[in-house]
């Protein structure tokens, strides 16, 4: 399946990688919640964040760097039950593809709450054309990826160290949330072995490539300055 767009509502993950939960422990027994999360951490990709591939991203000038979440992504299918159970239309069987996504952001030093201001900029997402349907994908834990900023390697994700896996994700967002036919739930982004992620600056060409999945193809973007 090529030139894929997003049919409904995108929802990021946080949190769902060992490493970002390591270097966020610290902060989690601090106010105001005081102790890890025990569900799934999500938020919204809105509408406006949305950019394809090969499109540029503006960036406004008081942004002097983007971080990098390379993710893939679960697109729900039709495959809907007869029961209205929530629980039932977020099982593993109900994923109708798997897509490539880079989760922009503005750095920031806090995951509870992620700010509006800081994840949901305009074209803050960049979305794969090309899609595997779930039979063809396998096993999410054994995708690989890859970043390059202007070609130069700059991050290897190994998706076997998730928190949850796309099971178990699915399973647990189940128990407060419905997720229908054509809604995505990305499945995290890693951090970089020293903590913090990938940074690309306005003249930086970003591109996410799956060695594991190479069907996939690659997700371009350049980050371009915002017009005043």
């Amino acid at each position: 399946m090529s030139n894929y767009w997003p049919a409904g509502t995108v929802y990021g993950t946080l949190l769902n990688f060992q490493a970002e939960w390591d270097a966020m422990a610290a902060q989690m027994t601090q106010a105001p919640y005081k102790a890890p999360p025990k569900a799934p951490v999500l938020f919204v990709k809105t509408a406006n964040t949305w950019s394809a591939s090969g499109s540029p991203v503006p960036v406004p000038a008081r942004v002097p760097q983007v971080e990098v979440g390379a993710a893939i992504a679960m697109v729900m299918g039709s495959n809907r039950p007869e029961s209205r159970n929530r629980k039932a239309y977020t099982a593993i069987n109900n994923i109708a593809h798997i897509v490539l996504m880079n989760d922009l952001s503005t750095p920031h030093t806090s995951f509870f709450r992620p700010p509006v201001k800081f994840k949901c900029l305009d074209g803050f997402l960049g979305i794969g054309s090309n899609t595997l349907n779930a039979a063809q994908a396998g096993d999410p834990s054994k995708f690989l990826l890859e970043v390059r900023i202007n070609g130069e390697l700059a991050q290897s994700i190994d998706f076997s160290r998730m928190v949850r896996g796309a099971a178990e994700l699915l399973r647990d967002v189940g128990e407060f949330m419905t997720l229908r036919e054509g809604d995505v739930l990305m499945l995290g982004s890693d951090c970089l072995p020293g903590g913090g992620k990938p940074l690309a600056r306005v003249g930086d060409n970003i591109e996410i490539c799956s060695p594991s999945h190479p069907a996939l193809g690659i997700l371009s973007n350049t980050l371009v300055g915002e017009a005043t």
